[in-house]
């Protein structure tokens, strides 16, 4: 198990978020007139890493929705996120894990989202083995469902992973980065087998396909039932669900739950490339490094942090799997 496995993340509260009454009279107008009562209760959510609204809002009548709000002025990658979502959402196929789209409105300058409410929780880290186990199952029906998308929803025009998109064991590996401080040594003689396993992601992205591209233990929820469901939909791509899987068992393997079995175990990873998990190991690490040493990020100051401990916790995976982890120096290049 890595050594930075103590979660230092508080992931219910990595974001700042606006409050109900930051938001201009007018969104709050908009909003009780979709849910049709009065507004007596918001609960701001805690988690994630952007600066838009988001909380569950409670009605007089006793209903509640889920809303989230960004302006198109002021937080304009926000809003196009929102609004990207609110499409992803409507096209899904019904029945799945995933908070149902009530409604999608622009008002006030805002993009507006209405998201049927789950009563639900954030699984806490460690897993508890149910909670790892309901996420799982429910990632399983969202991956079968997206294995051969709607017409509907590909018609989006969804973006596909390549290149591009992870390439920063590449970055390293050429000199065009430096390697951020505070590393093992060892890593630098790594960066040949990584730039390599990494390179191999765009060549397994070709299938028609979609991946959630953003799936972690905060865009979990646990309902009163302990049913999981998938939230916040709004990087969906064409790439291998396998990616998803490891984004998602990071904090099962830093919490010692056998990840590797987990993995192996999964319908998401049924016909995946032997070098699969390997493969997504490199490609998300690399991403996160790179993305750690970007600028702090005021609306979530735990965005950086977050990014540095699960590149290393996913290198550390990678370094296990390899069978080298006390000398890292010598991982074998890919097979």
């Amino acid at each position: 198990m890595p050594p930075g496995s103590r979660f230092p993340i508080p992931y219910d509260r990595t974001a700042r978020r606006p409050g109900w009454e930051q938001l201009p009279a007018a969104v709050r107008d908009a909003v009780v007139a979709l849910l049709g009562a009065p507004v007596t209760g918001v609960d701001v959510a805690g988690g994630g890493f952007t600066g838009g609204f988001a909380a569950t809002v409670r009605t007089a009548d006793g209903a509640a929705a889920f809303v989230k709000a960004a302006s198109l002025s002021t937080a304009p990658e926000i809003a196009r996120d929102y609004a990207n979502e609110a499409g992803i959402l409507a096209r899904l196929p019904a029945g799945l894990p995933v908070p149902r789209l009530r409604w999608a409105v622009t008002a006030a300058d805002h993009v507006i989202l209405g998201l049927a409410a789950v009563e639900g929780r954030m699984p806490a880290l460690p897993w508890d083995p149910a909670d790892l186990s309901a996420a799982l199952d429910a990632y399983a029906q969202v991956a079968a469902a997206l294995r051969e998308p709607p017409a509907e929803l590909v018609a989006l025009g969804l973006p596909r992973l390549g290149p591009d998109d992870f390439h920063g064991w590449r970055e390293f590996a050429s000199g065009r980065v430096r390697l951020p401080p505070g590393l093992p040594p060892a890593v630098g003689a790594l960066l040949p087998a990584l730039a390599a396993y990494e390179s191999k992601l765009a060549g397994y992205s070709g299938g028609d396909g979609l991946a959630h591209c953003d799936l972690r233990v905060d865009n979990v929820l646990i309902d009163e039932a302990g049913r999981a469901f998938i939230c916040d939909w709004n990087w969906l791509s064409h790439g291998p669900a396998w990616l998803d899987l490891v984004s998602l068992l990071i904090t099962a393997y830093a919490g010692g739950q056998p990840a590797d079995d987990l993995f192996a175990a999964h319908p998401a990873a049924a016909g995946a490339p032997g070098d699969a998990l390997d493969v997504a190991l490199a490609a998300v690490s690399g991403l996160w490094l790179l993305r750690s040493a970007d600028p702090p990020v005021a609306a979530s100051p735990h965005l950086r942090g977050h990014q540095r401990w699960s590149a290393e916790t996913a290198l550390g995976w990678f370094s296990e799997r390899q069978g080298r982890s006390e000398d890292p120096a010598v991982l074998a290049r890919p097979r």
